[in-house]
């Protein structure tokens, strides 16, 4: 379990000060993560990589000449937020434009889309690679919509290098994108991990067992089968990859694979050395010649025991920069060009925007929303670790965490707002990007999209009626499923959102708001509970199929709560 830590909630914080106090020469931290300690150079284009912390040294320990310039953290297992991601992003750029590089997870791809989009309008060239490497995770024909694991590694040492080596952004974004095309994945745990302050791991394997296709966020494998030796269980991973080998062809792949054997935490360096002996065996009975191998912890999740085999079947170009040299605070190769790196001297920071005019009915409005906003952060207190548990059956078991953290950051916003004397808008506006910051994840980026589009009905110069929460309630659901892509019946938030809404229009008279959301709020759970017969289509659970049976969506558990409580809340 994680020993070590202060508050739990602070743990990525922490750590990343930490990190930056011991590593000075490398990295500097700025608002979401680190970046260079260095000025990226004039017209290079960016390598801003990141995710979810837990996992040193992805990604922070990453950032450094050779590979990226920056990583926005977010909480453990939470993606960054899109305020992170942007204001790494903003550090780190230096006129080239940014390649924003991440595992393909929904969270991920919600925030750091999010980022590029407000990176665009500002004027900056955003490309988006996400990495797919995990072949437990999706078919061979649909490798790009897979999860990323360790192929991370490989797949932005690649990108970096080919940077440094003076590519331009389009270059850049095309050598990654061939680099996680050319990259296969494939991994087992024997038991999960703790979060920091958890009393017990987010799953077991049973004794004899392990669990065949993990994910690096505290998800249990795909399957369980049981437990092999050393020997047998690199027979399992390096035959599940082989499957996808490409055909041979002069000037393309011709039996060259860098080859990375990763820990997830808790199994050990000599450990990976017995399993790297069988690796190294079966390679070469497969005519393949392994290139600067790399054995050890690069991807963790904590502490959680296992490992994970990636291969990078290699072409001409993509062996130069894997094989060309680095310097991070956790990847080194090499001399690095004896180039000029001035050290930085200021960073990017965000302008104070200044709080909007708002009248006196207005300010009214806003009081009652921050008492929403408190109700939502104590019931989410109240209901974090049941939340947790049910997202640990089939997902990483971190939504009534992030449910807690982010209700929390928007109560606190919505009264800082309130003490500036904005009004309804702007304090809904600014609680959905605390909330959005605060949580991370998927559910932190749909909550604070939800409660920024909810701010847009109301005004900062005017009253509401009845009718205008329930709009706002609208406009929040429409922008869930505009940003989130789900739909009913894909065992998301979307499931208890939609019969929520249909329910309330049927509802409301035009009178008596608390009636009607209760009415509806009945409905929502309703459909939240029956999802537990839905098999996950969308978010982490989806790759464990049938295990997410049996189990309802935490998401729209959730959701159901809080309308009734914000019924309650107005009654």
């Amino acid at each position: 379990m994680t020993h070590l830590f202060n508050d739990p909630s602070a743990f990525a914080t922490d750590a990343i000060r930490g990190l930056a106090l011991s590593h000075p020469d490398h990295v500097a931290v700025v608002h979401g993560g680190v970046v260079r300690a260095t000025e990226t150079p004039a017209g290079q284009p960016a390598l801003v990589i990141g995710g979810g912390s837990g996992h040193y040294p992805a990604f922070a320990g990453w950032v450094g000449p050779g590979l990226a310039h920056g990583a926005p953290c977010g909480n453990v297992f939470a993606s960054p937020s899109a305020s992170q991601v942007h204001a790494v992003a903003r550090s780190a750029e230096n006129g080239g434009g940014v390649i924003l590089g991440f595992g393909n997870y929904a969270g991920d791809v919600l925030h750091f889309g999010a980022a590029a989009e407000k990176l665009r309008a500002e004027g900056i060239d955003v490309r988006i690679v996400k990495v797919s490497d995990d072949i437990a995770s999706n078919t061979p024909e649909n490798h790009r919509d897979r999860r990323g694991i360790a192929g991370d590694l490989p797949v932005f040492k690649i990108a970096g290098a080919a940077i440094e080596a003076g590519a331009d952004l389009a270059d850049a974004e095309r050598i990654a994108w061939a680099a996680n095309d050319a990259t296969r994945s494939f991994g087992v745990a024997f038991d999960g991990c703790t979060l920091p302050g958890a009393d017990a791991p987010l799953f077991h394997v049973s004794d004899g067992q392990m669990g065949v296709g993990l994910g690096i966020h505290g998800e249990p494998g795909v399957r369980d089968e049981p437990l092999g030796s050393a020997d047998e269980i690199a027979t399992l991973l390096v035959e599940g990859i082989l499957v996808e080998q490409p055909t041979r062809s002069e000037g393309g792949y011709q039996g060259r694979a860098a080859v990375v054997l990763n820990g997830l935490g808790t199994v050990k360096y000599e450990e990976l050395f017995v399993v790297y002996a069988k690796v190294a065996e079966l390679l070469e009975a497969a005519g393949i010649t392994p290139v600067r191998p790399e054995v050890g912890e690069f991807v963790t999740s904590l502490d959680m025991a296992g490992l994970s085999l990636s291969l990078v079947f290699l072409d001409e170009e993509l062996e130069r920069h894997w094989l060309a040299p680095v310097d991070t605070p956790a990847h080194h190769r090499g001399a690095m060009p004896a180039v000029e790196r001035p050290r930085r001297t200021s960073f990017w920071e965000a302008g104070a925007d200044g709080t909007p005019a708002s009248t006196d009915e207005s300010r009214e409005v806003a009081a009652e929303i921050a008492g929403v906003l408190d109700r939502f952060e104590a019931v989410c207190a109240r209901e974090e670790a049941e939340l947790g548990r049910i997202d640990a059956i089939a997902g990483d078991g971190d939504h009534g965490q992030g449910m807690a953290y982010g209700s929390r950051g928007a109560a606190e916003a919505a009264h800082a707002a309130l003490a500036d004397g904005a009004g309804a808008r702007t304090v809904l506006v600014r609680a959905g990007e605390a909330w959005s910051e605060s949580a991370g994840g998927t559910s932190g980026a749909l909550w604070g999209a939800a409660l920024i589009a909810a701010g847009g009905v109301f005004a900062d110069d005017g009253g509401r009626s009845p009718r205008t929460t329930v709009e706002a309630l609208d406009a929040g659901i429409d922008a869930v499923q505009r940003l989130g892509g789900a739909r009913v019946g894909d065992k998301t938030m979307i499931d208890a959102a939609v019969p929520f809404r249909a329910a309330l229009a049927e509802a409301f008279t035009g009178e008596n708001t608390a009636a009607a959301i209760l009415a509806a709020a009945t409905t929502a759970r309703e459909a939240a509970d029956a999802t537990a017969g839905i098999t996950a289509a969308l978010g982490r659970a989806r790759v464990l199929g049938d295990k997410s049976l049996g189990a309802p969506d935490p998401g729209a558990i959730s959701f159901s709560i809080l309308m009734t409580e914000l019924g309650d809340h107005l009654r």
